[in-house]
């Protein structure tokens, strides 16, 4: 395979330029090379398969870890689930492969940067993170992880689209139909959060009473 063919494979066009309003969104996180001098700590490191494109980590616990089981998921993913961490964009820090990138929106089914889109190798395929508005969804199979305490970390707080699974995790989770918060719990979910829940959804619906009273 020619440099030509391969970098034409990838979503962003380009041949490793970061100048040019074309490559603007290198110089935004989480594209952007953190510099030397800033105060990043790494913490982790994780990269694709064929190892082109490479990054580093900040935080030390993700903003929240979800096993999502929709079909989207299950299809980009070709597994029953994914597997996602979130973290702000200005907790990653790529080291190899802004010219290694592409990108997926799957509502439009097009190839180009928009938000929210999904990340992915151009080389290899590997899918690398979904790219929201305001937060990244990495996928922590990526990372190499040098102790059972760090993979720890990533431990997840629940399941979403659960009623979609293609088979059971009796993990004693949360298990969302939906969205998490957006939709309901089932199967083996722990009593306290559909109790919780279920009082949320009453204080709710006392407050929007009083309001239309």
């Amino acid at each position: 395979m020619s440099n030509a063919t391969y970098n034409a494979n990838g979503d962003n066009g380009d041949l490793g330029s970061t100048e040019g309003e074309l490559n603007e969104w290198k110089h935004r996180p989480p594209y952007r090379v953190h510099d030397k001098a800033e105060d990043f700590e790494v913490r982790y490191q994780g990269s694709c398969h064929c190892g082109k494109v490479k990054y580093q980590l900040s935080r030390e616990k993700p903003l929240d870890a979800k096993y999502c089981h929709c079909t989207t998921c299950q299809k980009i993913h070709g597994s029953p689930f994914q597997w996602s961490a979130i973290f702000h964009k200005d907790d990653i820090n790529f080291t190899h492969g802004h010219h290694d990138l592409g990108w997926y929106e799957s509502s439009e089914k097009t190839c180009v940067h928009k938000l929210p889109c999904k990340v992915s190798c151009a080389y290899c395929r590997t899918p690398i993170m979904d790219e929201g508005r305001n937060m990244i969804l990495l996928f922590p199979t990526l990372i190499d992880f040098k102790s059972p305490e760090d993979r720890k970390n990533f431990d997840i707080s629940c399941h979403m689209f659960y009623g979609r699974r293609v088979l059971d995790i009796p993990d004693g989770k949360p298990k969302w139909t939906g969205i998490n918060g957006q939709s309901d719990l089932i199967e083996d979910s722990p009593q306290d959060a559909v109790n919780d829940l279920k009082r949320k959804r009453q204080e709710e619906n006392e407050e929007k009473n009083d309001k239309n009273s």
